[in-house]
């Protein structure tokens, strides 16, 4: 399997956050009315962010180099860009400091374990086990 050079790779990453991250913006302000919390919406842009890159891990399984470009480009740019760590957390965090303890815990449970889930359908559906 050959390499990416680094600049190239870099250039992949950064061509590929804008627009996920302008497109998480989008999805989970236009979903925000009609959700009970804003955290709702992050949480389903993480899970299809999950789902999207089990199956372009997959499907980079048979394509090489080329399969390489693409992971950087849409796994860890575009779909680093869609789905959000640090917003998860901090939404998270205000869930915790206004002690809804049980929606803390489904959210954060949800989200690791609902991640996992995700991508394991998504790499299922790609064709690895």
């Amino acid at each position: 399997m050959s390499s990416v050079p680094v600049a190239t790779g870099a250039l992949l990453v950064a061509l590929g956050v804008l627009p996920g991250a302008w497109l998480r913006f989008r999805v989970v302000n236009h979903l925000e009315p009609m959700l009970p919390r804003k955290h709702w919406g992050t949480f389903g842009v993480n899970m299809a962010a999950c789902f999207a890159l089990g199956l372009l891990v997959a499907m980079q399984q048979s394509c090489g180099g080329a399969g390489q470009r693409t992971l950087l480009l849409m796994g860890t740019g575009f779909l680093g860009g869609f789905s959000t760590f640090s917003s998860f957390v901090a939404e998270l965090y205000v869930v915790l400091c206004q002690c809804h303890w049980a929606e803390a815990v489904l959210l954060a449970s949800g989200s690791v374990l609902g991640g996992l889930l995700a991508m394991q359908l998504g790499l299922f559906i790609g064709g690895l086990p």
